[in-house]
């Protein structure tokens, strides 16, 4: 039985399930921490100075100095070295976003509103499903249901057929749309990508062996009335139970495609009953 998981703490970004994420996660925070430096730097300055030189001390401000080439100098250098050093990794990672070489399993998603279609291709060709919002969700979110949304599971974050991928393996989305731009986002993959009509973009992530599990997300681009109804499920699996699954399903679509079982012929009527002549 898989398990809902997530890497968030709520306050910060996760730390992710994959490659991309970590990587994410580890440049957000490094960039955090620089800003946190230069924060320091420059209101420490600001607080010592207004405290240091404050007219009630009898300080008066030295009208001489309007201009030092020194101080310019410090101020350009220092933040070009600040950007260069927050530039360097952030150029890497979106290289790395955008390699969608060598992946084992390619899968078409197509936007829809508001409902995702995933066609599989390579090894699990022909399979081919929508993913909707659950029922019992739909049902909560109607006016007047009647429904307490506190008492449906996973509240407007669940659907009838989720996305199911193996771990362990190189896994290449191809985001396209049918209508209106819609946007397939999984924070705990580190993958967002807009789905646009008449276009094909791509995204690939690889999850760590072991952690199987349910992960969620959502639309993350405003895609008409029910964009808030138009929920992510990806359940991941080992490679063997993904096998399993995809030879079910394709076991399904053979049975479905099967002609339907000819009618039994009809019963041959009765021959109508003899007529007899009564004597006068």
């Amino acid at each position: 039985m898989s398990v809902t998981t997530n890497t968030s703490n709520g306050y910060n970004l996760p730390t992710g399930v994959t490659d991309l994420a970590r990587d994410m996660y580890g440049l957000h925070m490094e960039v955090f921490w620089i800003c946190v430096g230069i924060a320091v730097v420059v209101f420490g300055a600001m607080i010592y100075t207004l405290v240091k030189f404050r007219h009630s001390q009898g300080a008066v401000a030295d009208t001489g100095m309007l201009h030092s080439t020194k101080v310019e100098i410090i101020w350009t250098i220092v933040p070009v070295i600040i950007l260069v050093v927050m530039a360097v990794p952030a150029a890497e990672l979106i290289l790395k976003q955008e390699d969608t070489r060598n992946s084992q399993l390619s899968i078409r998603v197509t936007g829809y509103q508001w409902k995702w279609e995933y066609a599989y291709m390579d090894a699990a060709e022909g399979v081919d499903f929508f993913s909707t919002l659950a029922r019992d969700s739909n049902f909560a979110r109607q006016l007047d249901s009647g429904i307490d949304p506190n008492t449906v599971p996973n509240y407007l974050l669940e659907v009838d057929h989720p996305l199911v991928i193996p771990s362990g393996t190189k896994v290449r989305l191809l985001l396209t749309s049918q209508d209106v731009i819609h946007a397939w986002w999984v924070p705990d993959f580190g993958a967002k990508r807009a789905a646009i009509p008449g276009f094909v973009n791509e995204l690939w992530f690889k999850v760590d062996p072991g952690k199987e599990g349910i992960y969620r997300g959502q639309c993350a681009a405003l895609c008409g009335r029910d964009h808030g109804f138009m929920p992510i499920v990806v359940d991941v699996r080992t490679p063997d139970d993904f096998k399993k699954w995809v030879d079910a399903q394709k076991a399904a679509v053979k049975q479905a495609a099967l002609p339907a079982p000819a009618a039994p012929a009809p019963a041959a009527a009765a021959p109508p009953p003899t007529a007899f002549a009564l004597p006068n």
